[in-house]
């Protein structure tokens, strides 16, 4: 990845990483649980993915707050801010 993601990345065509992530290829819910389910199988997957790490620098870049970025849940990319900033 080059720098930082611009929203006209996002409109139309998804960033060409994401159309090599593993979570592309199966179900979306896994990576979307409900509160208090498990994220066991989604951390899996991410755990194979050769786009981890543009996932997860991602999700911190737009705040995302909820579901599976680059292996993390909600609070552990919250505890992984808190521990950079």
């Amino acid at each position: 990845m080059d720098g930082p993601l611009e929203a006209a990345d996002l409109i139309g065509d998804a960033p060409e990483w994401q159309e090599r992530a593993l979570c592309s290829q199966t179900d979306p819910e896994a990576f979307f649980p409900e509160k208090g389910g498990s994220t066991r199988e989604a951390k899996r997957i991410c755990s194979r993915c050769e786009v981890k790490a543009e996932c997860l620098e991602y999700a911190l870049g737009h705040d995302e707050r909820f579901g599976i970025w680059g292996g993390l849940s909600e609070r552990e990319r919250r505890k992984l801010k808190r521990r950079v900033a």
